[in-house]
């Protein structure tokens, strides 16, 4: 009954059973997560259309887990047995780029990169640049609040949302926020449904605000004998009063995993490279460049340079985004996301160390090192189960250590199915109560993307 009423309120096209299509939207890249065959696919095409699947879905009391472009880490997009999935892939449009308002109006499907693009267009820039700009969608951006390269000056999602349309748990279509510059009118519920991992609502357009296009950028690189020595380059940029527009951790295992992948050349003769940017203009640009080259030495680096080369810039960092799909060749790859205070991240990158040698486990590095922001990745042959409980040993480690750090278990890719025992320790039952409590108020018949980050089925 449930795919017959679908059908009844929508266009046939837009209802997907074909087996083989619902494996490749069951899942997002978190390797680790488990997931389930939903019974199907749906591809709405409207917000209105959107709200009809929901609508349906109350109706059965079925699941409805929204999905993006699949790029996620941390499982949040994974299906249920008899769940539909709600795809976004079809809602592409960017509606308005306003450059009086400095503003834009985009459905939940447009690719992060292809937003930017249009931006530049009309000289205006969208700062938030997660490492999957190039595929993931502003959708599944706000969904998980993802951060980026150059957050470490500007700032996560959260802080360029401004509104949105929303369809409810009880199948309302509702706006929330605003587009005026200021604005207190009510609790922030925009806010509240950005991070949210598609448990409060299913987003169908965004409202975000722009900034003005940047100066060109100064790019900085050092080689160092250890993730720790490039951390304490980071505290001492930060000490400096420096703050840069990207400041990002490449380990070896990373560089000669992109290496054999893509033949870049790229294979530093370094347990660690740092890449450190500024785009500030002019003199103040020259100094901060300055600054942090002087902090790169002064921690110890090997060899450190301002790059004068564009297109061998733009190369390191490129590496840089291509480090996961690269490790994913080698081996089922478990991501972390921890993210520490700036001044504890040597001590929390000599703990990912340590971890690795208790656990026996090949661990690559790759890190927002700017912001705190560390994503070590636990990397287990095919089918070595010894090797995959060692693994996740470790992973729980890293968890702790960054509490015990004063850090958080997830800085950007969202708690999903892989970090919700995390969230107990760092959240505590009173305020995962609050959580529920929010939940239930929004979605009362719980069925938003059930099981995932705090709901009811992560209850203690």
């Amino acid at each position: 009954m449930l795919i017959e009423d679908l059908l009844a309120g929508l266009p046939e096209d837009r209802v997907v059973r074909d087996p083989d299509v619902l494996r490749g939207y069951a899942h997002d890249e978190a390797e680790w997560a488990p997931w389930e065959l939903p019974a199907v696919l749906v591809r709405p095409h409207s917000a209105e259309e959107a709200r009809t699947v929901v609508r349906t879905c109350l109706r059965h009391r079925v699941p409805v887990v929204t999905r993006g472009a699949g790029t996620g880490l941390s499982g949040g997009a994974n299906a249920l047995a008899g769940c539909v999935v709600l795809s976004t892939d079809r809602l592409t449009a960017i509606r308005e780029i306003n450059t009086v308002e400095r503003l834009a109006v985009v459905q939940p499907g447009v690719v992060n990169e292809d937003l930017r693009a249009v931006c530049a267009e009309h000289g205006l820039w969208y700062p938030p640049d997660p490492a999957s700009s190039p595929w993931s969608t502003i959708g599944g951006n706000v969904a998980t609040n993802a951060g980026g390269v150059c957050c470490v000056k500007y700032g996560v999602t959260r802080d360029y949302v401004l509104g949105m349309q929303v369809v409810t748990g009880t199948g309302e279509l509702v706006r929330l926020g605003r587009r005026t510059a200021k604005g207190v009118a009510g609790y922030d519920l925009a806010g509240l449904l950005v991070g949210s991992e598609g448990t409060l609502g299913v987003i169908t357009e965004v409202t975000v605000r722009l900034r003005a296009q940047r100066a060109p950028e100064r790019t900085v690189a050092g080689y160092f004998g250890s993730t720790g020595a490039a951390g304490e380059a980071a505290a001492a940029i930060a000490a400096a009063g420096v703050v840069p527009s990207a400041l990002e951790l490449v380990d070896r295992h990373c560089l000669a995993a992109v290496d054999a992948w893509k033949n870049m050349g790229l294979s530093a003769d370094a347990e660690v490279v740092l890449l450190g940017r500024t785009d500030a203009p002019g003199a103040l640009g020259e100094h901060e460049a300055a600054t942090m080259l002087d902090c790169f030495e002064r921690a110890g680096a090997s060899w450190a340079v301002q790059s004068s080369d564009q297109a061998e810039a733009d190369a390191l960092f490129a590496a840089r985004r291509l480090a996961y799909p690269a490790l994913e060749r080698l081996g089922p790859v478990l991501t972390e996301d921890v993210c520490v205070p700036t001044g504890a991240v040597a001590r929390m990158l000599g703990r990912i160390e340590a971890a690795a040698r208790r656990h026996d486990t090949l661990i690559a590095n790759i890190a927002h090192i700017g912001d705190g922001n560390l994503h070590p990745l636990l990397i287990t042959p095919p089918g070595d189960e010894a090797a995959r409980a060692r693994a996740q040993a470790a992973f729980e480690q890293i968890i702790a250590d960054a509490l015990d750090l004063g850090g958080t278990v997830t800085g950007e890719h969202g708690v999903g199915l892989l970090k919700r025992s995390g969230l107990d320790r760092e959240l505590g039952p009173v305020v995962l109560d609050m959580h529920r409590a929010v939940k239930q108020a929004l979605d009362p018949h719980g069925i938003l993307n059930p099981g995932k980050v705090f709901d009811e089925r992560n209850s203690t």
